[in-house]
């Protein structure tokens, strides 16, 4: 059995943004753009999740699970529109959760599950 590996640990929060366990990694709090519109937001938050990604040699491809999270559900287009252009390898599951956001502005965020690529 493969350790836990913990990135990106802020200890004021008590908190990890990547964790990876047992051939997946989780990702939490992927945000961008947040002063833009919700399309602007959905495509800010997937920059973030896929910098964080490349950062430990993945990538979108790998992502298999996507909870979003929006300000007003029924903006949910917008997200679908920015997943047909960025997961170009295949769509990964998702819930879309409606939320109220404690950071001002906010619209959108999401938090992912991907895959390590076997070798």
């Amino acid at each position: 059995m493969s350790d836990i590996i913990r990135h990106e640990i802020i200890e004021e929060w008590a908190h990890a943004g990547v964790v990876e366990a047992g051939g997946f990694v989780f990702v939490s709090y992927c945000v961008g753009n947040t002063e833009g519109t919700t399309s602007e937001q959905v495509h800010g938050a997937l920059d973030n999740l896929e910098a964080r990604l490349t950062s430990i040699g993945m990538s979108l491809a790998d992502v298999v699970k996507v909870d979003a999270l929006f300000a007003d559900v029924w903006e949910i287009p917008a997200m679908e529109e920015a997943f047909r252009v960025r997961f170009t390898a295949g769509y990964p599951a998702r819930k879309s959760i409606q939320t109220v956001f404690a950071h001002e502005g906010l619209r959108f965020q999401l938090d992912a599950i991907a895959r390590r690529p076997q070798d």
